[in-house]
C-alpha cells in the first residue's frame, strides 16, 4: 500500500477555501468528502487525464482515518481492480481532485451554505457513499 497522496497544485488552495467555507473540521475531512463525492458520481476517471501532484499532501492514515482498507476497497470495486493494484493511489488522487472541483462547483454560488447543509442535501439526493 502507498503512504501519501498529493492533490493537484490548483486544488491546494481549493482545499483550504472549502475547509474554511464549509467548516467541517481539518483539511483531511474535505479531502475525504471529496473522494467519496467523486466516487458517488459513478464515473470512471481516465488516468491519462491525471493532474499534477504538486498540491496538498495527505498521509493515507490521516486522509482515511482508521479505515483506509474500506475506502480503498470501495475504490478497487469501482474500477474492478485489486487493492494492491499499481494504479490505486493514482485513482484515489484523481477522485480527491475531481471531488474537490465538484464540491466547489456546487457551493461556489451559494452564499449561505454550510458543510452540514451540503452533506444533508447530498444524503437526501442519495449521492454520498
Amino acid at each position: 500500500m502507498f503512504n501519501n497522496i498529493k492533490t493537484s497544485k490548483a486544488n491546494k488552495e481549493l482545499v483550504t477555501q472549502l475547509t474554511s467555507r464549509l467548516n467541517l473540521g481539518p483539511e483531511n475531512i474535505i479531502a475525504r468528502l471529496a473522494f467519496s463525492y467523486s466516487l458517488a458520481q459513478d464515473r470512471k476517471l481516465d488516468l491519462k487525464k491525471m493532474a499534477d501532484s504538486q498540491g496538498k499532501e495527505y498521509n493515507v492514515k490521516v486522509l482515511f482515518g482508521n479505515h483506509p482498507d474500506i475506502y480503498l476497497s470501495i475504490l478497487a470495486m469501482h474500477y474492478q481492480i485489486h487493492t494492491n493494484h499499481i494504479d490505486i493511489a493514482k485513482y484515489a488522487k484523481m477522485h480527491i481532485d475531481d471531488g474537490l472541483e465538484l464540491i466547489n462547483h456546487e457551493v461556489q454560488n451559494r452564499n449561505s451554505i454550510t458543510g452540514n447543509d451540503f452533506i444533508i442535501n447530498e444524503i437526501e439526493k442519495g449521492l454520498l457513499v
